[in-house]
Order: structure tokens, then C-alpha cells, then sequence
């Protein structure tokens, strides 16, 4: 079997799951924007999980590598990578807005919705 049958599956795996973390960090700056901080929280852990998902994807194929199988290059491989951590960046910002958006909200005496 060719390397890259093996790895277009898990490329649009990562690529698939990254983008909806993409989608639902999107989510969470929407509800940041209303002031809607708990529904911010729950998009934003839900956009983690599919983070997760991503990476566990990418993991099995590294470790793979690792233990001595090896692969030739593969463009969309690299691109799945490329937009994950791309994604990761985007998610960890959002998750750091949430939180220093609810802080001065809070400090202006605002409740929480």
C-alpha cells in the first residue's frame, strides 16, 4: 500500500476536525461579542475538544514515524499540520479574549448573562 493512502485519510481527519474547532471559536467570539460569556466558555471548550481530536490524529502518525515506519512527503499531510497549528493559535487567543473580555466586564460591574 502506498504511504499516502495511509496519510490522506488522517490528513482530512486533522484538516476536518481543525476546522471545526475554527467554526466554533468563531462561536465563541460571536457570544463574546453579545457579552454571552458562558455560552463563549462552552464554544470554546467544545472547539478544545475537536483540537484534540486534530492532534491525536497527527500523534499516531509522528509516533508511527518515530517507532521506524516512514512516509514520503505528502502536500495535504503537511497542510493538515500547517492548518492545525494555524487553528491551535486561533482557539488559544479566543480562549485568552474570553477571559480578559469577562475580567474588565466584571470589573466595570456588569454581571455575568
Amino acid at each position: 500500500m502506498d504511504e499516502n493512502s495511509l496519510l490522506i485519510p488522517v490528513a482530512m481527519k486533522i484538516i476536518m476536525n481543525s476546522g471545526n474547532a475554527r467554526t466554533k471559536a468563531n462561536e465563541a467570539l460571536e457570544a463574546l461579542s453579545i457579552f454571552d460569556f458562558s455560552n463563549a466558555h462552552k464554544k470554546i471548550v467544545e472547539a478544545r475538544e475537536d483540537i484534540k481530536k486534530a492532534h491525536q490524529e497527527q500523534t499516531e502518525i509522528i509516533q508511527k514515524e518515530a517507532a521506524g515506519e516512514h512516509y514520503k512527503t505528502c502536500l495535504l499531510f503537511t497542510h493538515a499540520q500547517d492548518t492545525l497549528m494555524t487553528i491551535m493559535s486561533e482557539v488559544n487567543l479566543t480562549e485568552k479574549m474570553i477571559i480578559l473580555f469577562e475580567s474588565f466586564y466584571q470589573i466595570q460591574g456588569h454581571k455575568e448573562n
